[in-house]
């Protein structure tokens, strides 16, 4: 155990980036197990039905192969494979249903799909640390989920909560939260008043860029809305990690009630 509390924290994220850069490796070394089964004359759905994913998930492990043997590029004015529209800001309406994702991907007429990666106390990177008023590399709960367009991986969502006041509740048990994640907010005793978004664009991490399967040199856009209580704290913190060529941010003016 390391004394300094700050070294103990500069230690964990170091850890945490490290796993990160296995998750990259990780997710290459799968690809050529799969593509050498398929040498050897393995079928597509007999790989899919051993590893437990869909036949599109198992083509989509080799097709990341094959985009970076070449470089990631297959020709001159490649498309992306799926474009969805994230609304800025949101529209309540979508906000407030039981799937903001879910409700906009309908809409596009987009077949989605929704995946919880990991529910549980992390150290808090310095903009969400910011964003709910902790010290930077203070444990808060997360609740991280990648979001699919026909079976495509288009954003990694993660929600942040503050652990002294959110630790133990609903909001801490593995899975979605039932009926809505606002639902389970509102039941806790909060109200919203407002909220603000930050969007930056910037290069991946080495887990976004493997879990979103991006092309090398692909950025994302990184969504922080912090959403405020009536009295002014920070309840809710989403980041969104999206991939930038396969969206597109409509922005309108948008009135009415807004949600957390």
């Amino acid at each position: 155990m390391i004394a300094d509390p700050v070294e103990r924290a500069r230690a964990i994220s170091l850890a945490i980036a490290d796993r990160q850069d296995l998750i990259t490796e990780l997710a290459r070394l799968r690809r050529e197990a799969v593509v050498e089964a398929q040498a050897s004359g393995v079928r597509q759905d007999a790989i899919a039905r051993r590893l437990g994913v869909t036949p599109g998930r198992v083509s989509q492990m080799t097709s990341a192969g094959a985009r970076d043997a070449t470089g990631g590029h297959t020709g001159a004015c490649q498309a992306p494979r799926v474009v969805v529209r994230r609304a800025l800001p949101t529209e309540p309406a979508v906000r407030g249903s039981a799937s903001l994702f879910m409700t906009e991907a309908e809409r596009q007429g987009i077949r989605a799909g929704r995946r919880m990666l990991y529910v549980g106390p992390e150290p808090a990177a310095d903009h969400v640390a910011a964003a709910l008023r902790v010290e930077p590399g203070a444990d808060v709960l997360a609740r991280r989920k990648m979001l699919l367009a026909d079976d495509v991986p288009v954003r990694i969502a993660t929600s942040y909560f503050r652990l002294d006041v959110f630790g133990g509740t609903p909001l801490a048990a593995p899975d979605f939260v039932r009926p809505s994640l606002q639902a389970g907010i509102e039941a806790l005793g909060h109200r919203f008043g407002h909220a603000e978004e930050h969007l930056v664009a910037r290069p991946p991490t080495g887990f976004e860029a493997a879990t979103l399967q991006l092309d090398p040199g692909e950025w994302v856009v990184q969504v922080l809305r912090v959403g405020y209580g009536d009295d002014g704290t920070p309840v809710h913190t989403l980041e969104t990690i999206c991939a930038a060529s396969r969206h597109v941010f409509p922005i309108a003016q948008v009135t009415g009630a807004d949600e957390f």
